[in-house]
């Protein structure tokens, strides 16, 4: 009996750890940039992976930053360490960003999807092609990639934070 009531414990959890698996988030300051910047302005994304994998709708906020907006991504590459773009969460009327990007708001957040088709090419020692969302989604979940918000001030990124699976 016992053993029966631990099983089916179990398989009520699957769901809730399947929708973990999917929750990805990153609290963005200035002290994550590389090199790091002082800047009252911070920042948090988050993202869902779809049930499906073909799809990952996010939003990031951000307030206080030092300047216009100039653009906002999602990079490869572990903390610490300054990585390609492979995603793009918005751009601006000087840098729009592929076809389709959203705006950046000066303020507030911005909401989207990405699919395969908004997943860039990394440099060849990366070895992640362009389109290989699955790969990309398996780099977030592990730790390996950041968001970050270019400003004019910091074009090189005011407020930058790594991404993870998300842990209620």
């Amino acid at each position: 009996m016992r053993k029966i009531a631990i099983l089916a414990a179990t398989l009520l959890a699957l769901p809730a750890l399947a929708d973990h698996a999917r929750s990805l988030r990153a609290r963005l300051i200035g002290y994550q940039e590389v090199p790091a910047v002082s800047t009252a302005a911070e920042g948090d994304f988050q993202a869902r992976v779809s049930q499906d994998g073909n799809s990952v709708e996010y939003t990031l906020a951000y307030t206080r930053l030092s300047s216009a907006v100039v653009q906002a991504h999602i990079h490869f590459a572990q903390s610490g360490v300054n990585g390609p773009i492979i995603v793009w969460l918005c751009g601006t009327t000087g840098t729009p960003g592929p076809a389709g990007t959203p705006t950046c708001p000066q303020d507030g957040n911005v909401s989207g999807t990405f699919t395969a088709a908004n997943v860039l090419a990394s440099p060849a020692a990366q070895q992640l092609a362009a389109g290989e969302l699955a790969e990309f989604v398996a780099a977030m979940q592990a730790g390996v990639a950041y968001a970050n918000v270019h400003t004019a001030t910091s074009p090189g990124g005011e407020i930058r934070g790594q991404i993870w699976r998300w842990h209620r």
